[in-house]
């Protein structure tokens, strides 16, 4: 039995950590900044032109950081679980996203969003059997408690503003799949996985738009969609990813259930929406969610089955191997390389070495 990597695991939860709350940071500004520039505009072309940003940015980044073109490393069933994944986040959801931001104001729309980490986590322990220790679970709901002070339906009174909220609450769900689905992919290099989604989803929703009668920005506004779209979408994206790889689905959606607060913040902070009392207590109650998962401690006896997959790595009590080329001994490095079979102890989270079941 190995007992050690405990050093190794706490610097991936650390990375994961990290990325999902610096994912959410960038996000969650971009809803209230979103919200600006709906007015006289399709809301689908204006989600289309966000993901293209964030395709067109990520693709460029990618290129400049390996020096030019490389291989995506996807295999068959990876592009299976990206293009449903890339159909319902990438094409579905911001479209409905957009649709509901044109008829709620721009903290209620952030504060809605809140409802993707409840939908995130019940399908990751429902559907893809993720494990959730109780701890997780009354985090979780103190951050839905906070989301629900926030936006009680009697905020919501119009017609017109329920079905903006319908909308929203589907946009939610939608992701909350996206995010299940591209787990199964997060060991995959994060840049591919946003690019790819980014470009496929923001050319379907502009030339759908266009093909509608939306007509384009001028130019200047053009180009500050795209550049939004790059960082509160693109780079979202590929920290979001990270996260998954490093956290597991549920955990690293309630992270990133602190984007809504954040745009909320962002919200009264830009265009002067006015902070009620019940604002305090939902930031509380996010608070103390947020603390608990952090805090969490998670360790026991468990068994690795063998698993091939290629992905950034150390030789750390996990990769243990040998190279069947000429390696030159920088880490981490990348490529495609096997497990055996591996028993011991330490702690952990569901990261893409840990999706074993619990007795």
């Amino acid at each position: 039995m190995d007992s050690g990597n405990g050093a190794d695991g706490a610097r991936a939860f650390h990375t994961g950590v990290a990325a999902a709350l610096l994912s959410a940071l960038l996000f969650g500004v971009t809803t209230p900044i979103a919200k600006q520039l709906l007015t006289g505009t399709s809301p689908v072309l204006i989600a289309g032109l966000l993901y293209l940003g964030s395709g067109v940015g990520v693709s460029v980044l990618r290129l400049v950081q390996d020096r030019g073109w490389s291989a995506t490393g996807l295999g068959g069933r990876d592009w299976v679980w990206l293009a449903l994944s890339t159909l319902v986040g990438g094409v579905v959801a911001p479209a409905l996203l957009m649709t509901g931001l044109a008829h709620v104001d721009a903290a209620s729309a952030s504060l809605l969003l809140n409802l993707e980490v409840v939908f995130t986590a019940a399908l990751a322990w429902v559907v893809f059997n993720e494990p959730a220790g109780a701890r997780v679970v009354i985090g979780l709901a103190a951050i839905f408690v906070g989301g629900l002070v926030l936006v009680w339906p009697a905020r919501f009174s119009s017609a017109g503003n329920l079905s903006a909220l319908s909308a929203i609450v589907a946009a939610c769900l939608c992701w909350a799949l996206d995010n299940n689905l591209t787990r199964k992919i997060s060991a995959s290099d994060a840049r591919v996985l946003a690019a790819i989604k980014g470009l496929t989803a923001g050319v379907t929703n502009t030339v759908l738009a266009l093909s509608f009668g939306a007509l384009l920005p001028p130019a200047s506004r053009g180009l500050e969609i795209l550049g939004i779209g790059f960082m509160g979408y693109g780079l979202s994206l590929v920290l979001f990813i990270v996260a998954l790889r490093q956290l597991g689905t549920a955990r690293t959606g309630a992270y990133f259930a602190t984007a809504p607060f954040i745009g909320a913040v962002a919200a009264m902070l830009f265009y002067g929406q006015p902070g009620e009392s019940a604002f305090w207590l939902a930031a509380f109650c996010m608070g103390v969610g947020v603390w608990l998962h952090v805090t969490e401690h998670h360790e026991h006896e468990h068994v690795h089955e063998p698993l091939s997959h290629s992905h950034a790595h150390t030789h750390d009590a996990h990769h243990q191997h040998d190279h069947g080329f000429e390696w030159d001994g920088v880490e981490p490095h990348t490529h495609q390389h096997r497990h055996g079979w591996l028993s011991h102890r330490h702690a952990h989270f569901p990261d893409i070495h840990h999706r074993h079941g619990h007795g």
